[in-house]
């Protein structure tokens, strides 16, 4: 049986954080300068970072040679704002951070970076860390103040063997969002493909017409219309919050913590909602929803779609989200319309808001889009479904890997249960 000692992770591994880098030299290209809210989100996935600020090669080579830079197997952790997140380096990772906003842990020895990483994620890890913090309405950690951060440590084997199980969850499903990024792209490709190059099949015998509108010439019997004509909204239910549950509820309710950052559904943000809603407020598996809200500085979620995965239960959505629905287009070319660079572009920038932005459904309703030829569509679905079919297979295979891994990690880092 492995035994656990309590130390302090200050003789174990050095706690510092990075250099002053003054806002005068941020840049728009060169080497990436990580805050807290891009490790917050390399940390959820690695695929999701946006809104990124740079540094220059010379500046960068510069702070390596004097200082040091993240190495593969050093951990991060955000330390204002949004505290607690955890972050491993991963192998030829180049990046530098913001002093303040992160602190670094670096040199380990007699510890495993990877099993403090876990333990840091673990229920007895958030309660320690929040003995080392400062602030009442902005809670912040100081490096002086985690030089107390206390642990239960076992032996490097022990730390090792529990590392390794985890890590081997957590690479099961970075290959499977890789496999789902690239089912998205595939379908992506193929709806630009076919409906905005008209390389359709059968396109050299389709005549090109003047549609007399912004598309210009577009093959004979498609036709051009606001989707008004063709498509209608529903608007999600309010609730208050003794009505949401993270647990239990009489509805899986989808909101905006269910869309990745450029769309695409997550299950990580599920919330239950237990109260009354309109017949049609509810959701079915393949529906496709809107976000009409957003809190990121980038618009990076506004006007965003998702298609609802199968999910266990009755389903419906909230006042951030909206539904489409449509007798004349079937969800997989919704889904790649409303993902389109046309789309998204023409429609994030009609919200409005200061700190949370606001889109009016009209706006969505308002937008003008191709409509092509029925035989052509069902073609486009019958290639399409199954795409969607895979990524909810992965979507749920990330899902239970995730819930199974979260429930282990406090057993296994606290000691309550042994690997055998």
């Amino acid at each position: 049986m492995a035994t656990f000692q309590k130390v302090k992770i200050k003789d174990y591994c050095e706690i510092t954080s990075s250099k002053r880098i003054f806002a005068d030299e941020y840049l728009i290209s060169g080497v990436p300068f990580y805050r807290g809210k891009e490790i917050s989100q390399k940390q959820r996935s690695s695929s999701e970072v946006s809104d990124l600020i740079y540094i220059s090669r010379e500046k960068f080579e510069e702070i390596k040679a004097k200082y040091g830079v993240p190495q593969k197997g050093d951990l991060l952790l955000t330390s204002v704002g949004t505290i607690g997140n955890p972050y491993l380096v991963k192998e030829n990772e180049e990046f530098y951070f913001k002093d303040g906003n992160l602190t670094w842990f670096r040199n380990f020895q007699g510890i495993k970076s990877q099993w403090l990483y876990y333990w840091l994620l673990s229920p007895q890890g958030k309660l320690e860390l929040n003995k080392c913090t400062i602030g009442s309405s902005q809670k912040a950690y100081t490096i002086n103040l985690l030089y107390g951060l206390q642990i239960e440590l076992p032996d490097i084997k022990t730390q090792t063997s529990i590392a390794s199980v985890f890590s081997a969850y957590d690479e099961l499903i970075e290959n499977n969002e890789k496999r789902i990024k690239a089912l998205e792209e595939m379908a992506q490709l193929l709806y630009t493909e076919w409906f905005v190059k008209f390389k359709f099949p059968g396109h050299e015998k389709v005549k090109m017409v003047e549609s007399g509108t912004e598309y210009g010439m577009v093959p004979e019997g498609w036709e051009v219309k606001k989707l008004a004509k063709i498509a209608n909204i529903v608007r999600g239910c309010s609730y208050s919050s003794e009505e949401i549950d993270d647990f239990v509820g009489d509805y899986y309710i989808v909101n905006l913590k269910s869309f990745n950052r450029g769309g695409g559904f997550r299950f990580d943000g599920a919330k239950y909602f237990s109260g009354s809603i309109n017949d049609n407020q509810s959701l079915k598996t393949g529906d496709i929803v809107v976000a009409v809200t957003d809190m990121t500085n980038d618009r990076a979620v506004i006007a965003r779609p998702a298609r609802v995965p199968e999910i266990d239960g009755k389903i419906t959505f909230s006042a951030d989200v909206v539904k489409i629905n449509s007798d004349v287009l079937p969800c997989s070319f919704i889904y790649q319309l409303f993902s389109s660079y046309r789309f998204t572009q023409t429609t994030k920038y009609k919200a409005n808001g200061a700190n949370v932005l606001h889109l009016k459904p009209v706006a969505i309703l308002e937008f003008v889009t191709l409509v092509p030829e029925k035989q052509l569509l069902i073609k486009f679905d019958v290639l399409c479904s199954p795409v969607a079919g895979e990524i909810d297979k992965l979507l749920k295979q990330n899902q239970n890997l995730s819930k199974t891994r979260d429930l282990l990690i406090p057993q296994l880092v606290t000691g309550r249960r042994e690997l055998k």
